[in-house]
């Protein structure tokens, strides 16, 4: 599920605004953290993470990895992953509420 740089480019213009919903801490990449990332990618496709680790490098490799989802940037401590929605909500994906 690679990315196009045009696609990337895309998706870094409509996260620009977006804040992180979900942060991993110290303790890492644990079941609920992972539990609500699924659920933030599930509901919003684009999402921010932000990181409060050690080893960041690890923690972006455990998180796309653990949640199928594809880094598109990383800007210090803030990630912004994508994961296309098997059926998008209009209401919540942040890809479907900027093309109207």
């Amino acid at each position: 599920m690679s990315l196009t740089n045009e696609r990337k480019k895309y998706l870094r213009q409509l996260g620009h605004s977006l804040k992180p919903v979900v942060t991993v801490a110290s303790k890492g990449v644990s079941e609920t953290v992972l539990q609500e990332l699924n659920r933030a990618l599930e509901d919003h496709e684009l999402i921010k993470v932000k990181l409060s680790v050690d080893d960041k490098a690890a923690a972006i490799k455990t998180v796309c990895d653990s949640a199928n989802a594809e880094l598109v940037q990383s800007i210090g401590h803030v990630l912004l992953i994508f994961r296309a929605a098997k059926k998008p909500n209009p209401k919540l994906s942040n890809l479907l509420k900027n093309q109207a």
